[in-house]
């Protein structure tokens, strides 16, 4: 990791930079796949499965066999494990519904919203170094909570065209069954267009790779929605002198492994702190399988040294990390503090992986600085708010001068007499 001590605060915003990627290049890649798959669908798919995939699929639906299959190659500690997550995270949702007010605006005048699922939506899931079985609960519990219609999973297989058992093991537990063996960009341009196998749908989620997260950038311009914009994922520990090295060196690791793009920051208003966490650090990744990809991380990765801890607050929130831990006996004091970030951590118990697997927060949270303007997953990413209005005659003499005013003044006579032509009614009846 590098270190700074104690940067001047024009330095910050440069120190709060991403690493960067190569776009130009991966933006004509990907815009080539997803035109491949828009005019050639299932043969296409297929193709881009034995060119990135290394897999010859027969068919690319799982078959329901095969969904039976799974269900004894997971272990029973992993079910039970799976459904301790299940129950918080469809807790923590459900705990999201909200009871419609009608809102009577003036006399005569009411109005109110509903809540409508989104008929169809997509969610795609990663299957290479780390199948994420966990990224089905924590999309596909909010997906059937709003009573989403079409739930379509995409997940790519391995070299003999199977899917790890955990991922159809839970996603046949929360009741998805129409799961396809496709992944990458060419799974996203799949669901966003429809292909004779597999069904088009209105709003895409889920993580991915930097391929996944072009293709989800490119049909966001064309319009079509997805859960919010990505990149790799990230971790900030705030820490102070009742932080335990130990655990940082823990939290910043368990982000590191993601990926060699993840990125890593440890602020701290101690030196000691800091130095027993880097040496923690060093010491706990020797024993880590994924150490090479942790590594890679690292290089990408920060530790500075600030002067108090109001100055790590506001640095975190420049930065607005993916997930921020405020590593210290007193963390509750700063959370009021905490504007940009997508989930916060607080206490040095409170490690991230809780909220990655079964604390009952969502773990599809923004990364890339786009903590500043956008929300994790939640039960309002797979709803839509419909407004109703009701107006009765006294509510139209009510309001209707008013209107006529307004459309007048905006030179659209066409409202003005929608309103005036039913006042004439009323007042003739």
């Amino acid at each position: 990791m590098n270190v700074y001590k104690n940067p001047n605060k024009r330095e910050w915003r440069a120190l709060t930079e991403r690493p960067k990627m190569e776009k130009e290049e991966l933006s004509k890649l990907v815009s080539k796949i997803l035109n491949d798959v828009k005019k050639n669908q299932d043969q296409a798919l297929l193709q881009y499965g034995k060119k990135f995939d290394n897999v010859k699929l027969e068919q690319l639906g799982v078959s329901d066999l095969e969904i039976a299959k799974a269900q004894s190659l997971v272990s029973y500690p992993l079910k039970a494990a799976i459904e301790i997550a299940k129950q918080n995270i469809e807790k923590f949702h459900a705990s999201q519904k909200m009871e419609e007010q009608l809102i009577e605006t003036t006399k005569g005048v009411e109005c109110w919203r509903k809540s409508v699922g989104i008929e169809k939506v997509g969610l795609y899931i990663p299957g290479g170094t780390a199948p994420l079985f966990s990224t089905i609960l924590m999309l596909g519990i909010p997906a059937k909570l709003a009573e989403c219609r079409e739930i379509i999973l995409c997940t790519p297989p391995n070299q003999d065209g199977e899917i790890n058992p955990a991922i159809l093991y839970t996603a046949n537990l929360i009741g998805i069954n129409q799961i396809y063996k496709v992944g990458g960009a060419q799974a996203i341009a799949a669901m966003v267009y429809g292909t004779e196998t597999i069904p088009q749908v209105y709003k895409i989620f889920g993580p991915g790779n930097q391929f996944v997260t072009k293709a989800k950038e490119l049909i966001q311009q064309d319009g079509i929605a997805i859960d919010m914009p990505a990149g790799p994922s990230e971790v900030l520990v705030i820490a102070d002198e009742t932080a335990n090295p130990a655990f940082i060196a823990a939290d910043l690791l368990s982000q590191a492994e993601h990926g060699a793009d993840s990125q890593v920051i440890l602020l701290s208003n101690s030196e000691s702190i800091i130095n027993q966490s880097l040496t923690e650090v060093e010491k706990q990744l020797a024993q880590l399988p994924r150490k090479e990809i942790a590594m890679q991380a690292l290089k990408n990765s920060k530790s500075i040294l600030l002067n108090n801890m109001d100055d790590c607050i506001d640095f975190s929130n420049l930065y607005a990390p993916e997930h921020l831990i405020i590593a210290s006996e007193n963390a509750s004091n700063y959370s009021d503090k905490i504007i940009n970030a997508g989930s916060v951590f607080l206490g040095n118990y409170s490690c991230e992986s809780a909220g990655d697997y079964a604390s009952g927060t969502n773990h599809t949270l923004p990364t890339n600085g786009f903590a500043k303007n956008y929300s994790g997953v939640s039960l309002d990413s797979f709803q839509k708010k419909i407004s109703f209005q009701k107006l009765s005659k006294e509510g139209l003499k009510n309001i209707g001068p008013a209107i006529e005013i307004m459309a007048e003044a905006e030179e659209l006579f066409g409202h003005k007499n929608a309103v005036s032509i039913r006042l004439k009614n009323i007042d003739n009846v």
